[in-house]
């Protein structure tokens, strides 16, 4: 069997030794070399010709987020971001993920021997995950924050400020790939679209600044979701980081709650929570929408959807970086509809129409 060659890039002698260690012990990785920083990385790329880079943000000679644009408009292949567990180093990855890195992965603890080993584990689970993905230079969407080329809201609406229980909620689930996934479909919904639950595989600090991120280039409100927040039309909920997010509802009314049991899928937050409280909350006035990931979290969780007469959706494989979680989807037949990414949105606009017209 043909190994996955790895090149890894990093100006610490340190993590370069350690993740090459890492690597090379799965026997389906092959290290082909090491280089401390873009210069360097540069010649070994033409001369090895590695299947996946693991890239450090921040080098001596040129930084990575410009090392990353050079080889994504020379030499598009799937990079690992390496990053530091900062607020910086949060929206730098974001901004890596925007140009085309295939995901990230915070810097190694070399204090502690039990985390060493789960962070071997995801490293390796990445690096596997990243070889087989297409790039997509330039990230999942060229759409921008220009206000005139947003959508127009719902021009026949009268509604109330939050849903009442004869309303839409909107559930959707990511993980690799999922941070321009989801880009593509908010800066394409309307301003006041039914209320919006995210749940991504993403780390406490990177979901603060995703959030953020999603906030400055959505019609849409966006915010980190807080335990308690009344969910309201026009509003998205991101889970934070490090917390389940689930939906609760008391009367009329729809509520975020954040939960801090047991990871699910050794996922916190974990889509098949979020999707299973949907379920249960809302039933035939909701939609599932999975998206790029790796793994199976969701999958159930969207069945249970279908289950309760939601609407579900799972991109399709052509569109996925990662057709892991919405490809275990549509094995479970848990979605009703399989889409390319770019006809999300459409189809959400005609069930949200569908919807309305109903319940004039």
């Amino acid at each position: 069997m043909k190994k996955i060659k790895v090149l890894v890039i990093d100006d610490s002698a340190v993590i370069r030794s350690l993740l090459s260690d890492i690597l090379s012990t799965d026997k389906e990785i092959e290290v082909v070399g090491v280089a401390m920083d873009p210069y360097a990385a540069r010649a070994k790329i033409k001369k090895l010709l590695p299947d996946v880079l693991t890239l450090d943000i921040e080098m001596p000679k040129m930084d990575g987020i410009s090392f990353l644009k050079n080889i994504m408009r020379l030499r598009p292949m799937p990079v690992v971001m390496i990053s530091s567990l900062t607020e910086a180093g949060a929206e730098i990855a974001l901004e890596a993920l925007q140009i085309g890195a295939v995901d990230y992965i915070a810097k190694p603890k070399l204090d502690d021997a039990r985390k060493l080993h789960e962070y071997a584990e995801e490293i390796i689970a990445k690096v596997k995950s990243a070889s087989r993905v297409r790039v997509f230079p330039g990230g999942a969407t060229a759409a921008g924050s220009d206000l005139a080329s947003r959508p127009a809201a719902y021009k026949y609406i009268h509604r109330p400020e939050h849903p009442t229980n004869s309303e839409m909620v909107i559930a959707i689930g990511a993980s690799t790939g999922g941070t321009e996934a989801i880009k593509e479909i908010l800066v394409r919904m309307r301003p006041n679209a039914p209320a919006v639950l995210i749940t991504q595989h993403i780390p406490k600090l990177f979901s603060t600044a995703f959030a953020k991120r999603m906030d400055d280039v959505s019609s849409m409100s966006v915010c980190e979701a807080e335990d308690g927040q009344r969910i309201r039309q026009g509003h998205v909920y991101i889970a934070p980081g490090d917390q389940h997010l689930k939906l609760r509802r008391e009367g009329q009314d729809y509520f975020c709650q954040l939960d801090n049991s047991a990871p699910v899928n050794r996922h916190m937050p974990s889509v098949d929570v979020l999707f299973e409280s949907v379920a249960n909350c809302v039933g035939p006035g909701a939609v599932g929408i999975i998206l790029t990931g790796m793994g199976r979290d969701g999958a159930l969780g969207l069945r249970a959807m279908l289950e309760s007469g939601a609407e579900t959706i799972a991109q399709d494989e052509n569109t996925s970086v990662v057709w892991g979680m919405p490809g275990e989807a549509v094995r479970l037949n848990a979605a009703k509809n399989v889409l390319p990414l770019g006809k999300i949105v459409d189809t959400l606009d005609t069930l949200i129409k569908s919807r309305l017209e109903t319940t004039r």
